[in-house]
């Protein structure tokens, strides 16, 4: 990232519940926001500006239909479509899988365990 990010207190605990998704699994932005008392759109917002990506893991995070949604603030129809396929290939190395119209196919993979004691 060439623009030096300031990361924000609400941002610090986004990052450290994403860091609770082992490998092989994902959560959704509501899963995720109801860990940490907020919005599925402010964890968007915090996973959008991620300068930590792919090792703090916002590719571990989906929509709540099973969509596999943006990355780095790309969705579907960005004008690469460069970050959406980053998300897919890093979500395949993994062992979670999309079918062709970018939903997830085994949804015993999604996860919300979240140590909540650790994100306040």
């Amino acid at each position: 990232m060439s623009k030096q990010h300031k990361v924000t207190e609400y941002q610090e605990r986004v990052y450290a519940a994403l860091q609770q998704i082992p490998e092989g699994r994902i959560t959704t932005y509501a899963a995720l926001s109801k860990a940490l008392g907020s919005s599925p759109r402010a964890v968007g917002g915090a996973l959008r500006v991620n300068p930590f990506a792919p090792d703090i893991p916002c590719h571990r995070c989906i929509a709540s239909t099973g969509f596999v949604g943006g990355y780095k603030g790309d969705w579907e129809e960005a004008p690469s479509g460069q970050n959406q396929t980053s998300k897919l290939q890093l979500l395949r190395e993994e062992g979670v899988l999309f079918d062709t119209n970018g939903f997830l196919i085994d949804k015993s993979q999604l996860w919300d365990d979240f140590n909540t004691e650790k994100l306040k």
